[in-house]
């Protein structure tokens, strides 16, 4: 816990700028037409997400923290994500993009004046700075969602990046065992964690077994071509469904051409890289591999475990290495590259069980429903997790290549609908322990 006001308002101002500079990279790189057009029914129109992130920031920092009076009220309810879903967006009267980077910047200016003068004491909404770093984790989620959206459109190349570092070394094997016994999911102390990761909590598990590594586009290829995608028996009813109306035959954004796969990325058509991790895959995809590899999913918790708990303490750790921020050398974030690194990368970020990447490269899908902890209160309002509690939404953890630090740590939930492909996901699996290796 940081307790130095001035400390705590360079966190939250660094936050801030760092989000807002990927923001504009994201909105200046394509012309107006792009900014405005409806890249797919699935996502929003990126001017939308770009004056969505300052209506979002005016209303909470702005108004219900700086108690300043309303500067657009007018347009809230065109910014309003649960009154507007995304394939009625390019409808609605949305200012146009000079107006968009306007206004979020003219609110911007205002809220650093607000950080400046708030005591971040007190109220429960700015201790530590807790409403600041949660705006700066929004924009970042938007941001990663508009480099879907990137990923999406057609047309040349928009952006670019170097490639990642292949660190891919001395991994111990292809799996690791997790002892049995209590670990703490969840955190109480995480100053900018959201409230789907709170209360800290006991879990107990039974010993288990979880790849060192996410699967990679080669592992994948073999249920592909072992004809993964024609047999009814490794998918649940939907998924199974779903294959048979899309005529689907692998992961989003590969074809194949001239007897070899091919994957586009952000306007790039390239031969799949076999070493990296498999991206693009639905859950029921990722459901259907691990039963063809007689493996299954992890749970949740069993995500969890093996990327925080510490078998020489017991104890739980923020991330895989320990408890320091990421820095490079830790995990592929922060759209530095703009594709996973090859399997096995980055040592340093390894888990003291000898798991890697468990954070950043690809989102990886566990096998449970979005539900909230034993303990669980909404804060500061229902609509960020509780409406999702219950439904169809299925849990991702660990955080993608395109995911910022501050948005992304060991408890951090992500959650969607398990036919989603266009996201940033792969996964990796698990199976139980036998008695004998218990």
């Amino acid at each position: 816990m940081i307790h130095d006001p001035e400390t705590l308002r360079d966190r939250a101002a660094t936050a801030l700028l760092a989000a807002r500079a990927r923001t504009h990279t994201l909105t200046t790189c394509v012309d107006e037409p792009d900014l405005t057009a409806q890249h797919s029914p699935l996502m929003s129109p990126l001017v939308w997400d770009l004056a969505h992130i300052g209506n979002q920031e005016e209303q909470w920092l702005m108004r219900a923290v700086g108690g300043l009076e309303a500067l657009r009220p007018e347009i809230d309810s065109v910014y309003d994500a649960f009154e507007h879903p995304r394939a009625e967006r390019p409808s609605l009267p949305l200012l146009a993009p000079a107006e968009a980077h306007s206004y979020v910047a003219e609110v911007r200016g205002r809220v650093l004046d607000v950080l400046e003068k708030t005591p971040l004491r007190g109220d429960r909404l700015v201790e530590q700075a807790f409403a600041f770093g949660m705006v700066a984790q929004h924009e970042q989620q938007h941001d990663e969602t508009m480099l879907i959206t990137h990923q999406l459109r057609r047309g040349p190349a928009a952006l670019s990046a170097p490639p990642p570092p292949d660190t891919a070394r001395g991994v111990v094997g292809p799996e690791v065992l997790v002892p049995a016994g209590h670990f703490t999911m969840g955190t109480s102390s995480e100053p900018w964690a959201l409230d789907n990761e709170r209360p800290a909590h006991h879990r107990l598990l039974p010993a288990f077994h979880i790849d060192t590594v996410p699967v990679s586009n080669a592992a994948y290829l073999r249920f592909v071509e072992d004809g993964g995608y024609r047999e009814q028996r490794w998918w649940a009813p939907e998924g199974w469904r779903m294959v048979r109306e899309n005529n689907l035959e692998a992961p989003l954004f590969w074809r194949h051409e001239g007897g070899e796969w091919l994957r586009r990325s952000f306007g790039v058509t390239q031969p799949i890289a076999p070493e990296e991790p498999v991206l693009h895959v639905s859950w029921y995809e990722a459901d259907a591999y691990a039963r063809w590899a007689g493996r299954r999913l992890p749970s949740e918790a069993e995500w969890e475990k093996a990327a925080r708990w510490n078998p020489r303490t017991g104890r739980s750790r923020r991330y895989p290495w320990g408890d320091e921020d990421p820095r490079p050398e830790h995990a592929n974030l922060g759209q530095r590259h703009l594709r996973p690194a090859p399997v096995g990368s980055y040592p340093e970020g390894e888990s003291p069980l000898g798991v890697r990447q468990l954070i950043g490269d690809v989102w990886e899908w566990t096998s449970g429903d979005f539900l909230p902890y034993p303990g669980f209160q909404a804060f500061p309002y229902a609509e960020y997790s509780e409406v999702f509690f219950g439904g169809p939404y299925k849990v991702l953890r660990g955080g993608s290549f395109a995911v910022d630090p501050v948005a992304c740590r060991g408890t951090f939930r992500n959650w969607d609908l398990p036919v989603r492909r266009q996201i940033f996901a792969g996964f990796r699996t698990a199976r139980d322990a036998t008695p004998e290796e218990a």
